[in-house]
């Protein structure tokens, strides 16, 4: 009976162990899903496992749950081709319910809603004869220890029109569509890391939770599809200082710089990115500006009328 109980007792310990080991593994192995390549790179896995959840003062509860989106315009000075083109920028934050599943907007009161800062960031300039037309949309949650649910970027100009956009499940899912041969229809999936669109978003709930360092980030989706190139993590080393947040990417030669009001409501004031523009020999390294002209608080999908369109000129818009 002795020996009887000792087996058994050997055999219960043995199966305990087993189970913390599997435990354990487990445990690894989700955090290597949900973070982004651990043993390439330990600032992405400070960026992915983040914080904790962000706790929102009664200000923040104040200005962004009033009914109303701020709307900013900024004097826009666009490199193209080797020029810089005038035009105009619109950055649209607002905070609405998400759906984390379908991932669009709520229509209605749900618990499991995911509450996010949305950013739509609008460009208009033209290029010789012809105009561009660029919009980039982010959805962000307001908790800010995830990644961005969804990222989307449409251009059109004459030549045609493409559209790409970040799903973000259990990767990275990605679907895009253009004109060019090359770059037509596609569907592929990465590795969960930065986004630098969802940056923008960061920044406007908790400037510094933003990422610093030596990290691997995806540059944003107009970028990549502006210059052609592939929609992939790079490496970036990213500063904060107090009113400024930058990045370098060395292997693009880019540099992205935006300064913003160290104050809340943190509005962003102007941001500049650097970058080789043109072809050939005759491509030089040449510096998008945007400086703020003018912000407004406003239920602006309730202003479609032909009334409401002094509200553009109170932005400086054309």
């Amino acid at each position: 009976m002795g020996k009887i109980l000792v087996k058994k007792q050997i055999c219960f310990v043995s199966f305990i162990l087993c189970g913390f080991i599997f435990s354990c593994n487990q445990s690894e192995s989700t955090k290597t899903t949900s973070t982004t390549s651990i043993s390439e790179n330990t600032t992405e896995v400070k960026t992915e496992a983040k914080k904790q959840k962000t706790i929102l003062s009664s200000e923040f509860k104040k200005y962004w749950y009033a009914g109303e989106a701020e709307i900013s315009s900024y004097k826009l000075e666009q490199a193209r081709y080797g020029e810089i083109r005038e035009g105009s920028a619109v950055l649209i934050f607002v905070t609405e319910d998400f759906l984390p599943q379908k991932q669009v907007k709520a229509d209605h009161q749900n618990a499991e809603n995911v509450p996010i800062l949305k950013l739509n960031a609008t460009k208009n300039f033209n290029t010789g004869i012809y105009p561009y037309s660029i919009m980039q949309s982010v959805f962000y949650p307001i908790s800010n220890n995830q990644h961005a649910l969804k990222v989307s970027n449409s251009i059109q100009e004459w030549c045609g029109h493409v559209y790409a956009q970040l799903n973000n499940r259990a990767q990275f899912e990605i679907t895009s569509h253009s004109y060019f041969e090359g770059e037509a229809d596609e569907k592929f999936n990465l590795r969960k890391t930065v986004l630098e669109n969802e940056l923008w978003t960061q920044l406007r709930i908790d400037p510094k939770s933003l990422p610093v360092g030596e990290l691997k980030i995806i540059p944003s989706l107009e970028f990549t599809r502006l210059k052609h190139v592939p929609l992939k993590a790079f490496q970036a080393t990213a500063s904060l200082n107090k009113s400024t947040y930058s990045i370098h990417y060395p292997e693009l030669n880019r540099t992205l710089s935006i300064t913003f009001n160290p104050e809340f409501p943190f509005d962003i004031l102007s941001w500049e990115e650097s970058f080789k523009s043109g072809f050939g020999q005759n491509a030089n390294i040449l510096t998008t500006k945007a400086t703020k002209l003018k912000t407004i608080k406003s239920a602006y999908w309730k202003k479609n009328n032909n009334e409401n369109e002094k509200l553009r000129a109170s932005l400086l818009l054309d």
